[in-house]
């Protein structure tokens, strides 16, 4: 077997060769879509964590020195950064002009665009200083890693880059770059915004790119454009119905942050929920509870319908009513998909005895106060034709368990227990990123120690494994963490 081929190193790299193979996109081919910019580099910026599944794919053996400056920033780059501007609805009311305020974008990797979150200031910064800290950045690294391994749509994150650069919010903190991955940042908001300010030709152009690059089946439809948005329909229901079911909140739901592709898109204050609470808030900032567990179904659709009307000189009204069906109907399928294989059940009978039996049991969990996540890993655990084990342990106090779990055992179909024991187990995660592990892995992180950050990182790769070296990654969360807040800034 021949030797393995390496990486040129930084000294037989030529002088001003880029590492990344950048190649042009959406930015170059989209007139007024993008701003070019100057990434202003982090000091002394150092490797927090690494994807190497992601690197791999992109055509990255590893993240030398010259690596490490193009992510900080510094260069080389073939192409010019941009920063992009877009509009959007934030908490309800319309904010006319939006954009890339704390991050630019490179170019595209294998077909995948890469984009610098928290490298300084660009025309959209609104004052701000365009930059990310530890914290911010880390969470997001780890949430689009967690996300994309639970196999919910997400963009990724190859790298988390911290610094010695002070950055100033409640408390001066240290500033970082978290290094994001997607086919497409297309927003809601960039539709929004060319509509909004009459530029009807540019959300054409944005039109014919999409079509043509994200969704070339539509290009056979009678109507493209119709097809695009039914498309888009389709793939956010399913995204938020991945949310209900894993028990994820994404915390700031704004049209700018709804992704064309269907993806979870820009983290802020996002979390899984330990205690089962349909009613759970997990951004301090959303006073009013817009964007709580249980809402996200029903704001989904309505930034779908912002998006509806930036589109409307393509769309015929008419489309929402179906376009709204098409939604349930997918969000309902997709939901009761993921649940049921989290339960066992075999997904055949009626659709409103099956919801009704999911609801009876998230009812059962919430008024037991019980932890959303660790009580449906014990179903890998379960012996449907016992009395419930461990799970009626938790639940059974309560007059409802012996109705639900007597129906349960009624709608079961199985066989081998071993083998219906290994499906839960591939189903229902052991290890979520709950905000109190990301908590720790932050405070590590800002003293320079990456290990946590690694063996967290290392444990969200393999979710639904037991992680018996690690039992405090799988164990119900301490009462402190229910102290932990989060807001638009985290």
């Amino acid at each position: 077997m021949g030797e393995r081929k390496q990486s040129p190193s930084l000294s037989q790299r030529r002088e001003g060769e880029s590492v990344l193979k950048l190649t042009p996109g959406i930015n170059q081919a989209v007139p007024g879509l993008a701003q070019e910019v100057r990434p202003v580099p982090l000091e002394n910026p150092i490797l927090l964590g690494w994807s190497e599944a992601l690197a791999t794919e992109l055509g990255l053996e590893r993240c030398d020195e010259a690596l490490l400056r193009q992510l900080n920033g510094e260069g080389p780059f073939p192409l010019p950064a941009t920063a992009q501007v877009y509009s959007g609805h934030q908490f309800g009311g319309y904010t006319p002009r939006l954009g890339d305020g704390r991050g630019c974008h490179l170019g595209e990797v294998a077909g995948r665009e890469l984009f610098l979150k928290g490298s300084g200031p660009t025309p959209y910064s609104r004052g701000g200083d365009g930059r990310a800290v530890i914290r911010s950045a880390v969470r997001e690294f780890l949430a689009s890693e967690a996300l994309h391994h639970l196999g919910i749509p997400t963009t990724r994150a190859l790298a988390v880059l911290a610094s010695d650069t002070p950055v100033f919010r409640e408390q001066p903190e240290r500033g970082a770059i978290t290094v994001r991955v997607t086919p497409s940042h297309l927003r809601f908001g960039h539709f929004e915004y060319f509509r909004h300010t009459g530029q009807p030709h540019r959300v054409k152009a944005l039109l014919e790119y999409a079509l043509a690059r994200y969704f070339p089946c539509c290009l056979n439809q009678p109507e493209p454009v119709t097809a695009l948005f039914l498309e888009v329909v389709e793939r956010t229901a399913e995204t938020v119905a991945d949310w209900q079911a894993a028990g994820f909140v994404h915390g700031v739901l704004n049209s700018d942050n709804m992704s064309l592709l269907g993806e979870t898109f820009d983290y802020g204050p996002f979390a899984f929920m330990d205690r089962c609470d349909p009613g759970f808030v997990c951004n301090h900032s959303d006073h009013y509870g817009r964007y709580a567990f249980d809402q996200q179904p029903g704001i989904g659709w309505w930034n779908l319908q912002r998006l509806a009307l930036a589109l409307s000189d393509h769309l015929d009204g008419a489309l929402m009513a179906p376009a709204l069906e098409l939604y349930r109907t997918r969000l309902t399928a997709r939901y009761l998909w993921r649940m049921e294989a989290r339960l066992g059940l075999p997904g055949d009978g009626g659709l409103q005895p099956r919801l009704d039996r999911i609801a009876a049991l998230v009812t059962l969990m919430q008024e037991s106060g019980v932890d959303y996540h660790s009580t449906l890993r014990l179903f890998a655990r379960l012996d449907p034709e016992g009395d419930g084990g461990e799970l009626k342990a938790r639940l059974g106090s309560r007059a409802a368990w012996t109705t639900w779990w007597h129906g349960y055992r009624q709608a079961l179909s199985f066989g081998d227990l071993g083998g219906w024991q290994r499906g839960r187990a591939a189903a229902n995660p052991s290890v979520v990123l709950r905000t109190h592990l990301a908590q720790q892995v932050i405070e590590a992180a800002e003293r320079n120690d990456t290990r946590p950050l690694r063996e967290l990182h290392k444990a969200l790769c393999r979710p639904y494994d037991d992680h018996p070296e690690t039992p405090h990654l799988t164990e119900d969360p301490p009462p402190w963490a229910s102290t932990i807040t989060l807001s638009c800034s985290s």
